[in-house]
């Protein structure tokens, strides 16, 4: 009870002091005399003061003496020049200004010894197509998955029904004449082995690129994500370690077939007529025709390099690069771009080295084409080898073969 008494008696005399500071005099706020400052601030008046800083809440009370409405005044320019320290203090939790700092894409210290360990986000960028610049690492990922991928599908399936469309509506390119049974060496072993080598090596890395591009818009609804995802392990393993013997053996035939890839004077002309398509004679042609030495030139020289230089360097395994975030998008744009372009020309090579020309698969697979289809093809090339200037046999192995075939049958 004697508790109880005191408590009371102490709620009475607290009541009592707050009256008395109610009913002071208002001439002494006016007084030029400071008051003095109680010993203790109260809560509400002392977080203001623990909070100090730029940007802070003002609690001075406004000009005409009434008081204030509504969520308190505060400017947006101080807050954004806060840095996280008075953040945290004015506002615990928000780490606006630590995300400032990281999306400009500026490096930060950071213990862990890669690099560009201290840039968690690259700064701002847009690719062509894109309404507004985004952090660098999703404009590419949004360039690489909706234009690119999208344009260099439709690319390659063009290809493929066009050379369709050629064979079921025009049909194969037959030799006119009757066959001589006469045979000249058109590819060494030697010059046989490096288009095969390029030849399976290039199917390998685009089966298995075309897969890891679009396997997970066609592939990966049936095969499901467990099983398609092993599997594009496995193909990206063996993109990466079949992507150097692709380019041992593609600079072996640049510099195999070079020199008879050179251009010609009666190659303007077969290329005006599409090879024969406009105005319905076939054009002169040398060794090799306008059209393969535009694939030559353009597929296997300059789309072929850029293909293996940007898969060397997404493979890391080019000396002396920075390998940065930035360069390997780059690099992966340019591979991505070239290998659509050069995927799609190979659909028309293959298709006329193949069912689409009469004689032309027998040439690459055995080295020996008849006189009457070197003379409807390449009537030049054939005329020097009947005037003795390219020998109708090249190899050892061939003599024979050639031999027999030339010598007259006797009954």
């Amino acid at each position: 009870m004697q508790r109880w008494l005191a408590m009371l008696a102490l709620c009475c005399a607290a009541a009592a002091g707050s009256a008395s500071a109610q009913t002071a005099p208002v001439t002494a706020a006016t007084s030029t005399e400071k008051p003095a400052l109680p010993a203790v601030m109260p809560a509400q008046a002392d977080a203001p003061v623990a909070n100090a800083g730029p940007g802070a809440q003002s609690t001075s009370a406004p000009a005409n003496g009434g008081v204030t409405a509504g969520a308190p005044q505060v400017e947006s320019i101080d807050i954004l020049k806060q840095n996280q320290a008075e953040r945290t203090r004015a506002q615990p939790g928000n780490a606006a200004p630590v995300w400032r700092k990281v999306v400009e894409g500026t490096e930060h210290y950071s213990s862990l010894p890669y690099r560009e360990a201290g840039v968690l986000i690259q700064p701002r960028a847009q690719y062509l197509g894109q309404e507004r610049p985004v952090t660098a690492g999703e404009a590419w990922r949004r360039f690489r998955n909706g234009p690119l991928l999208h344009i260099g599908g439709w690319i390659f399936l063009a290809a493929i029904a066009a050379c369709a469309a050629l064979y079921f509506i025009a049909g194969p390119m037959k030799i006119k004449g009757p066959l001589t049974g006469r045979l000249i060496e058109r590819f060494t072993p030697g010059e046989r082995f490096i288009h095969w080598s390029v030849a399976i090596t290039f199917v390998i890395l685009m089966a298995s690129g075309l897969t890891m591009a679009f396997g997970k818009f066609v592939l990966m609804p049936v095969l499901g994500h467990a099983l398609f995802g092993w599997l594009t392990y496995a193909l990206k393993t063996v993109h990466n370690f079949v992507g150097p013997l692709f380019a041992v053996s593609l600079l072996a035939m640049i510099v195999k077939f070079a020199r008879d890839n050179l251009p010609a004077k009666a190659d303007i002309a077969w290329l005006l007529s599409l090879g024969g398509a406009i105005g319905g004679k076939h054009p002169h042609a040398g060794r090799f025709n306008g059209g393969e030495k535009i694939w030559f030139w353009g597929g296997v020289l300059a789309m072929g390099v850029l293909v293996t230089i940007s898969g060397f360097v997404l493979d890391k395994i080019v000396p002396g690069l920075d390998y940065t975030r930035g360069l390997m998008q780059t690099f992966n744009v340019v591979h991505l771009v070239a290998a659509s372009l050069v995927m799609a020309a190979s659909m028309g090579h293959i298709y006329l080295g193949t069912v689409g020309m009469q004689g032309a698969y027998r040439a690459m697979r055995d080295g020996y084409v008849d006189d009457q289809w070197a003379k409807e093809h390449h009537d030049l090339w054939y005329d020097d080898v009947v005037r003795g200037d390219v020998p109708r046999v090249r190899s050892q192995e061939a003599v024979a073969v050639v031999t027999a075939a030339v010598t007259p049958k006797t009954v």
